[in-house]
């Protein structure tokens, strides 16, 4: 669709251009569905009769669940006076009155109009409204001869005329009394494609983004009633780190210097405790050039989280009291369905370290197994580039495959192999280990924590094994970082680290299986398509 300056092919008026026609003419063209064609003659019919299609504002004294408990069964035939403003979700016309409810983001509310007690212009706006409106109603509270609280309308207001049609469902009462809506908008792609309107006529979906920002806030009250201290830390930083994933890359014209999505806050974080802020976190956007599925998106939300004079275990304490206690403060229990399986989140979970769960459901010893043991074994796992991958690599993807989708109960996965964890300290008395642990919940990575390298001289060491790696082809190998050292060498106290996946908790605890559900705009391809 063209959008430009210039003449209307339909009639001649200079505007700003939809396929050649300027607004009035391309609303109106036989080329739109019929119901638009219907909605912009309405909106011409508004403007005739003075009256103005969106409202620069509206006095709302209630929100239609205030406004429902406003409203007091003393015996009273009518209850106090309220402005209440919300879409026109359906509309029955009884002919010198009608019926309908409004909604807005927690509720809906009865609306009762009688021609004769609404002003002229208030009965000409009642002919021209259609469902999906956004309207205010003012006057008095009552209960309907059903038993409904109702506000009786006397004095009408158009706050928004709706061009398209909301895709609204067929609603239906059980004879339990139930109200079960059927969604006209079920399609996913067209859905999150269009969130606005999936949040419009999908009650249920909001709920998930009000679960979400729940569970957020309570996340960080945990924190802070802990002393920590939220920061915020480079998105556009010069030199990417504190994860194995491949960078989304950019260009900074002033600078003259090539800058990288972040993809984790951790350096970041921990130059922030060498700096004396000893309890720190950071909940934000990581970027990652990498695979999409259900459970992965090149833009996801992170908690990163420090805390000196603490270890892995103090972080694993942690982990297990501020998930479950978010969870149950947001939903009121910490047990959820997840894909067909009932997900205990509350404390404590079960543990078993990287060897016993690479042992017992992969059938292989990460510390004693060979290279051409391990690329056998990935090559079988359905990695056709196995021969190309480097020892660290083929544990991590072994594990992956087979591990993490047998553990579906929030597990407590410990003591990984010191080489694929570059940023943590050793195993106290075994070297080959590293003080490490992941959270798999649900078959996928939930939480990964450390007890911190904080040892400048092994830290070189560890990087220049990663620079190695990059050098042999593997891009995503973590970068030499010179002022990361720089920070290690004022002294970096012993410290706990702990990174928590947003997006896979929020799946956990409303129990869909797709990130896409539980992010407002996913990230999709360009060429999926969307129904209109």
């Amino acid at each position: 669709m063209s959008s430009l300056l210039g003449s209307c092919s339909g009639c001649g008026e200079e505007a700003a251009l939809r396929d050649g026609l300027c607004p009035a003419c391309w609303y109106a063209s036989t080329d739109r569905p019929k119901p638009v064609r219907d909605r912009y003659a309405k909106l011409a019919r508004l403007e005739d009769l003075g009256i103005e299609p969106y409202a620069y504002g509206f006095d709302r004294t209630h929100t239609l669940p205030e406004a429902l408990g406003a409203f007091e069964d003393d015996g009273e035939d009518e209850g106090p006076q309220v402005s209440v403003a919300g879409r026109l979700l359906s509309y029955r016309d009884l002919g010198g009155s009608a019926f309908g409810h409004l909604g807005d983001r927690s509720g809906r509310l009865q609306a009762y109009f009688k021609r004769d007690l609404l002003a002229e212009a208030d009965s000409d706006l009642l002919d021209l409204l259609d469902l999906g409106d956004w309207v205010g109603v003012m006057g008095p509270l009552f209960r309907t001869r059903t038993g409904e609280v109702t506000v009786r309308a006397e004095r009408l207001a158009l706050l928004a005329k709706t061009l398209r049609p909301l895709p609204f469902g067929k609603e239906e009462i059980t004879e339990e009394g139930e109200r079960v809506v059927h969604s006209g908008f079920a399609n996913p792609e067209a859905r999150y494609r269009q969130r606005y309107a999936d949040l419009a006529v999908n009650p249920e979906v909001r709920e998930i983004f009000e679960a979400r920002a729940g569970i957020i806030r309570e996340l960080r009250r945990f924190l802070e009633d802990r002393g920590f201290l939220e920061v915020e830390t480079p998105i556009l930083q010069p030199l990417y780190g504190g994860a194995f994933a491949r960078p989304f890359t950019t260009y900074h014209n002033e600078l003259d210097s090539t800058l990288y999505l972040r993809i984790a806050d951790e350096l970041y974080l921990k130059r922030l405790i060498v700096g004396s802020l000893d309890r720190v976190y950071e909940i934000g956007k990581n970027f990652r050039n990498e695979g999409i599925d259900r459970t992965h998106s090149p833009e996801f939300t992170m908690l990163e989280l420090y805390q000196a004079l603490t270890d892995y275990e103090g972080m694993i304490e942690l982990a297990e009291s501020m998930v479950s206690t978010a969870i149950e403060k947001v939903l009121g229990v910490t047990e959820r369905e997840y894909e067909g399986t009932l997900i205990r989140l509350g404390a404590p979970w079960q543990r078993m370290t990287y060897r016993e769960a690479l042992l017992e459901y992969g059938g292989i010893d990460p510390l004693e197994a060979g290279l051409e043991e391990l690329r056998r074994e990935a090559e079988a796992s359905g990695r056709s580039d196995a021969e190309d991958l480097p020892r660290e690599k083929l544990i991590d993807v072994l594990f992956s495959a087979r591990v993490e989708p047998h553990l579906l109960q929030p597990t407590i996965v410990y003591d990984f192999p010191i080489e694929i964890s570059p940023l943590a300290k050793p195993k106290r008395g075994e070297p080959r280990l590293a003080e490490r642990f992941e959270v798999i919940a649900g078959g996928s990575e939930l939480i990964n924590a450390f007890s911190e390298l904080n040892d400048p001289m092994d830290q070189w060491d560890r990087f220049a094994a990663q620079a190695h790696a990059r050098a042999a082809g593997d891009l995503e190998a973590q970068p030499l970082d010179e002022d990361y050292l720089r920070a290690l060498e004022y002294g970096l106290p012993p410290t706990g680290g702990l990174g928590l996946g947003v997006d896979r908790l929020i799946m956990l605890a409303t129990g869909l299986g797709s990130i896409r559900e539980v992010t407002l705009f996913p990230s999709l391809r360009a060429d999926e398509g969307a129904e209109e």
